[in-house]
């Protein structure tokens, strides 16, 4: 299955670049799968995902949620200001 994932705010800092296309390997079928594959594929991010909000198809999402082929999962990190 190929995803799209848009990086935004501290994690596109994190993995250096704000949009990636990525075949997934096999298992990982999930939002917690996605998150567990993310910590592995880019280090940076490792220990970095527990208050990540991730948003698939422009809806955010539980952890149990299934991906699918196509999919487009944004990774949102918390935003403070002031």
């Amino acid at each position: 299955m190929t995803i799209t994932l848009l990086y935004f705010a501290a994690v596109r800092e994190l993995v250096g670049r704000d949009e990636e296309r990525m075949t997934l390997p096999a298992g990982v079928a999930t939002i917690a799968d996605l998150t567990a594959f993310l910590a592995k594929h880019h280090p940076a991010l490792a220990g970095r995902l527990g208050a990540v909000r991730f948003a698939r198809n422009e809806t955010f999402a539980t952890n149990d949620e299934a991906l699918a082929d196509g999919d487009v999962v944004a990774l949102i990190p918390p935003v403070a200001g002031g």
